[in-house]
């Protein structure tokens, strides 16, 4: 991959950015090591497992009618384990201490997605027979607004009396 050098830099500002992150793996759909920094844990396992994850998570957003993949979070005794979508035909796997901030986990795990999908991409337009053959992605976008929800309107309640209810009278 021609990208190979520019997305190992951004695993390395990213994991200057969130200093918890104890590894963080660029992966294709198909579970195959694109770039690493996973010192202590075998990198090909984790692309392994990345990939049976991706699939079970494509397939539970699609049947629950949630859409696209975008992000797959999992939390351990030890730390998190999150998995972002990375353009077309990568995800991007990221190793966290359990005192991590979540939010800018994800804050910051979905920017280097973003980047590394576009490095990858390019990369993959420009050698197309080294392209992932597993099933792509859709690339993320920036954050879609959180949908609102609309309010059906109540019926008016209407006032129920008790047979032993008291009723007082003016005298």
């Amino acid at each position: 991959m021609a990208a190979e050098a520019e997305v190992m830099d951004e695993l390395r500002r990213l994991r200057a950015r969130v200093p918890q992150l104890t590894g963080a793996l660029a992966a294709s759909v198909d579970g195959l090591v694109l770039v690493q920094d996973t010192p202590g844990v075998e990198p090909e396992t984790v692309a392994a497992l990345t990939a049976t994850a991706l699939s079970v998570a494509v397939r539970m957003a699609d049947a629950t009618g949630q859409g696209d993949f975008r992000e797959l979070l999992i939390r351990g005794v030890y730390g998190y384990v999150a998995t972002y979508a990375a353009g077309r035909t990568a995800v991007l796997t990221l190793l966290a201490q359990d005192r991590v901030n979540v939010g800018r986990l994800h804050l910051e795990g979905r920017r280097a997605g973003l980047r590394i999908g576009e490095l990858v991409d390019a990369a993959a337009e420009t050698e197309p027979a080294t392209a992932a053959a597993g099933p792509a992605l859709t690339p993320p976008t920036a954050p879609e607004p959180m949908p609102t929800r609309t309010r059906t309107p109540r019926a008016p309640r209407t006032p129920t009396t008790t047979p032993n209810a008291r009723t007082t009278t003016d005298s």
